[in-house]
């Protein structure tokens, strides 16, 4: 017997979750139950990780039906109908009772790998479901870019880095974390590309799913962008960046974040989810003066803080005197680019020129960050 989400609930309010969470994912898990309360539980969880399972009472006659999903949830009350199951990994046992050491017994039986009781394990098992439909690798290395002071160039970076984690075949999302700047969809040139932009998340909590956003987003030169629109928004929630940031990461590739240098609920919640902070620091006094005032926060919150130091210099100073005078670790030298200003004005974005002096910048750094082995 095989029944689908739809099929089983007569769908309604099923399918608008599914919907809500960017579409259905596939392929989904396959359940084996027979008992209706739990059958129901289990369809809505499906419902909030954004798949669609299949519904079986008992082991699958086609084998392929058994082995192929990603994820086999198996009822208790089933669990006796499928001893003798071709063992394969990712098999669930889940069922209501509290503290029954049978349950261990039957698990050892059916070569489940885990025992998840509900409703204590529900978000758990929603989390677990979605990784079996997503696949769950390398999460993206995120990189976050802050301006010592304001007008340091951060955003400018944070374009041509993303431009050029591209160009290398990477999978790239570009964040713009700052509320108060220009918008990074009108820096890339992606202004007019339909898309969801920050507003669209306010609401989000818990767990988004990371094709689905990715999916929903604007996309130009190879690099989908999360922007603010061009209305007012207000404040995004810390739990809405919280759940952006880690689905995206989930996807893996690269994820470039332009932060301002307020740090706000929010924006400490982007600094966590940071594998590596670049702050922006041009070579005069007063920027250096500025990005002190800083760094001791942001080396609170970044597990891995470093300076990029921007020319042209004031007399008497170099890259390396101004990442000591800041006692952070010296990312790079990011020359001056006398071009970037008419490009922009041409409605070339930053970066844009892999041959120009940002553009070799940054394909210079992403050979040291990034792990070998091709597009992510």
């Amino acid at each position: 017997m095989r029944q689908t989400l739809a099929s089983r609930t007569g769908g309604a309010e099923h399918e608008d979750a599914a919907r809500d969470g960017g579409g259905v994912r596939g392929p989904g898990p396959l359940i084996v139950t027979e008992d209706v309360v739990l059958l129901d539980d289990l369809l809505r969880l499906c419902a909030a990780a954004g798949v669609e399972p299949e519904v079986h009472h008992r082991v699958p006659e086609r084998r392929a039906s058994w082995t192929d999903p990603p994820l086999v949830l198996v009822g208790e009350d089933a669990a006796a109908r499928c001893r003798g199951a071709t063992r394969r990994p990712g098999v669930v046992l889940v069922g209501r009772a509290q503290d029954d050491p049978e349950v261990w017994r039957l698990a050892v039986e059916v070569g489940a790998d885990s025992v998840l009781r509900l409703p204590g394990a529900e978000s758990l098992l929603v989390d677990r479901i979605a990784d079996a439909a997503e696949g769950v690798g390398r999460t993206a290395l995120t990189v976050g870019v802050v301006g010592g002071r304001g007008g340091a160039g951060a955003s400018t970076l944070a374009c041509g880095l993303a431009l050029a984690a591209a160009r290398a075949g990477r999978r790239t999302l570009l964040v713009d974390g700052d509320p108060l700047g220009g918008g990074l969809d009108v820096l890339l040139g992606a202004e007019r590309e339909e898309g969801r932009r920050w507003g669209d998340f306010a609401a989000s909590k818990g767990r988004l799913a990371g094709g689905a956003l990715e999916e929903s987003l604007p996309a130009a030169r190879g690099v989908r962008v999360l922007s603010w629109g061009r209305e007012p928004t207000g404040a995004v929630p810390p739990d809405a960046v919280r759940s952006v940031l880690a689905a995206a990461r989930r996807r893996g590739g690269v994820v470039v974040v332009d932060l301002p240098r307020a740090v706000d609920e929010a924006g400490t919640e982007a600094l966590a989810q940071l594998d590596l902070g670049l702050l922006v620091v041009p070579g005069e006094l007063r920027a250096v003066a500025a990005a002190h005032r800083i760094t001791g926060a942001l080396s609170l919150l970044v597990r891995d803080l470093r300076a990029v130091v921007r020319g042209p210099y004031a007399a008497g100073l170099d890259e390396r005197w101004v990442a000591d005078a800041l006692r952070l670790p010296l990312a790079g030298e990011l020359p001056y680019d006398p071009g970037i200003v008419s490009d922009q004005d041409a409605g070339t974005p930053p970066g844009a020129q892999p041959r120009g002096p940002l553009g070799r910048f940054c394909a210079a750094f992403w050979e040291r960050a990034l792990p070998a082995g091709g597009a992510a």
